[in-house]
């Protein structure tokens, strides 16, 4: 059987790399008995001529791969570890295989991007947290399978998320209520992923929830830093160090992570929280409940969960069934527990 990429066919790749058609179909299937110089010949070849396996041959071959790529920047953090369990749980149950790929730099993403077609052996393709490039979506439609996004996208994807501005009003509004106008604000972005998002829901909560108090923001009051506990914790200690006689009451941070770095400056400045500070993050970090963290709470296994059904109902209509999926915005809701309280002094409104 010859596989085609346009006019492009898999004898094409086999005669331009020097290689039989049964060794270029290993190879690019990742099949035994190929050396591993051969496979990277034949995969160069491929890439070079821009060929893709045909999902049409891959069916008449046998079937669908029954295959769904994940595709994340981090394995590490919490929130994609929830979302591969939320995934993989669905896509089991109806059959589904799931191969996770990371990607954690722009080289990665490259790579990544660059091979996959031409190794085409996945049904449908989930990204979580990062914005796939016009170059990436190019290279993704040359697979001709489904794209479906988690944790923000900017492409044209069925996607999942939390509504990032609504999370940061339920922080900052609640510090509000609480009495609080003093307000820090600890943000954070992701260095592997620059420039994204171009405007942050978080911290455009934080502006709105400060403004509707009838005040401007102090600036001296805002950090925004690489991911992570420690560089929050570094955050603090600047602002700290920036009003030593007019300290902020209360810290509005993107993250858990963020928020637990900043009450372990405060702690060490000898500062009782929230007697002296009140903290708020968002996630629900498995740490929140444990350090009686205040937080706005989303489920990141079931933002899986909803990914892995939106590739399912797509895969559905590519077999000719069902309706195309829609985009999903997650529900949060503030949990209150032990650090944030009323500042001192202070009636709480409303």
């Amino acid at each position: 059987m010859t596989e085609r990429s346009g006019s492009l066919s898999l004898s094409d790749v086999a005669r331009e790399a020097g290689v039989s058609l049964t060794t270029a179909s290993r190879a690019l299937n990742d099949s035994y008995g190929v050396s591993a110089s051969t496979k990277a010949k034949v995969l160069a070849t491929a890439q070079r001529l821009d060929y893709v396996v045909s999902p049409d041959a891959v069916r008449l071959a046998g079937g669908r791969t029954r295959r769904v790529a994940l595709v994340v920047p981090h394995i590490e953090r919490w929130f994609f570890g929830d979302i591969v369990n939320g995934l993989t749980a669905v896509l089991s149950s109806a059959d589904l295989d799931l191969l996770l790929y990371q990607v954690d730099s722009a080289a990665d993403r490259l790579d990544f991007f660059t091979r996959l077609p031409a190794r085409r052996k996945v049904d449908a393709v989930v990204v979580v947290g990062f914005p796939v490039a016009p170059r990436e979506q190019e290279r993704l439609a040359l697979m001709g399978v489904d794209i479906v996004a988690a944790g923000g996208q900017s492409a044209d994807y069925p996607y999942v998320c939390i509504d990032d501005y609504q999370a940061g009003r339920q922080a900052v509004d609640h510090l509000v209520e609480l009495g609080h106008s003093r307000i820090a604000m600890i943000a954070a972005h992701d260095p592997d992923q620059p420039g994204w998002p171009a405007r942050s829901g978080r911290s455009e909560a934080y502006v709105d929830a400060i403004a509707a108090k009838g005040i401007d923001v102090d600036d001296v009051l805002v950090r925004d830093v690489d991911w992570g506990g420690l560089n929050a914790a570094s955050a603090m200690a600047s602002i700290l160090d920036a009003v030593p006689d007019n300290p902020p009451t209360a810290v509005f941070a993107h993250s858990d992570e963020l928020a637990l770095g900043a009450i372990r400056t405060l702690h060490r400045r000898g500062l009782r929280v929230p007697e002296d500070v009140s903290v708020i993050g968002i996630d629900d970090h498995p740490l929140a409940e444990l350090t009686d963290l205040t937080t706005v709470h989303q489920s990141a296994r079931e933002q899986g969960r909803i990914a892995a059904r939106l590739v399912i109902e797509a895969l559905a209509v590519r077999a000719g069934a069902g309706t195309a999926p829609g985009s999903v915005t997650a529900p949060t809701k503030l949990l209150v527990r032990s650090t944030t309280g009323a500042p001192r002094g202070a009636v709480r409104r409303g």
